[in-house]
């Protein structure tokens, strides 16, 4: 996470809550205004405020001081605290649902941090908005950043070893919901410029998602910059935009329960 120490303050440059994400997190966490919930690598917190407004009573912990930093200076609402997801500060049973958006990709081992998250939780739900190694392989960004979006995807769990280890620890039930990237979408993390190339040309943007800011080399951001800018300029984009239409989703929420013993 140390990028994350490094990009911290000027994260909320390009990053914030997306409002058809958040509305989507809501609908699947079925938040009740009296109950607890947990958003673990919160970061700076979007995501979790964005929530934390429909109700409920909130708790965000991540592992970078300066992120919970930044998220501190936000709207008080939320418990912010800095703390390893493989050990959470928190007794069984206090939450009705865990949110985790865009975080497991950090996770050195799922089945640790999933142990947590079912020890923390009650009967209620775990929900992630994550992507698969195979949604990241559809990526029209493999044109122009081919080993950055390799190594990218094979820091992410399959959907198999997710399911596998969602169920190895106790959930009862895991369900899917696909996600494609909307014109419009706020957040601009990874693939939020599927249906805008033109933002992967802003450092801004770049530095704000980890695949960049960590994985690529400046050499290849480059190269692939050059090339991406040529390709909006000659209208050749929109040909390799299509080459890679899938109708798998771009993302996806995973939607796990622990029912009540």
């Amino acid at each position: 996470m140390a990028i994350y120490e490094r990009i911290g303050k000027s994260y909320d440059l390009t990053r914030r809550a997306d409002p058809d994400i958040a509305a989507r997190l809501v609908v699947h966490l079925q938040i009740k205004s009296d109950s607890s919930y947990l958003d673990v690598g919160c970061g700076t917190g979007n995501y979790t405020l964005a929530l934390a407004k429909n109700g409920g009573i909130w708790h965000g912990i991540d592992q970078s001081k300066k992120m919970i930093d930044v998220a501190k200076n936000k709207i008080n609402i939320v418990a912010w605290q800095v703390a390893e997801a493989e050990a959470l500060p928190y007794a069984d049973r206090t939450f009705l649902g865990v949110l985790c958006t865009l975080t497991i990709h950090h996770f050195v081992a799922l089945t640790p941090i999933f142990q947590e998250i079912y020890r923390v939780l009650a009967a209620g739900r775990f929900v992630l908005f994550t992507a698969t190694p195979e949604q990241m392989s559809k990526y029209w960004l493999v044109e122009y950043f081919p080993e950055a979006i390799h190594k990218s995807a094979e820091q992410m769990p399959t959907l198999e070893k997710l399911r596998y280890a969602l169920n190895d620890v106790g959930f009862n039930s895991v369900n899917i919901e696909p996600y494609s990237i909307s014109e419009n979408l706020q957040d601009l993390f990874l693939y939020s410029g599927k249906h805008r190339p033109e933002i992967y040309l802003d450092e801004n943007v770049r530095s704000g998602i980890s695949t960049f800011a960590l994985l690529a080399s400046a050499d290849e951001i480059a190269a692939g910059c050059q090339r991406l800018a040529a390709d909006i300029n000659t209208g050749r984009i929109t040909e390799i935009v299509n080459k890679y239409e899938n109708n798998q989703g771009d993302y996806l929420f995973v939607i796990a329960d622990k029912v009540a013993t």
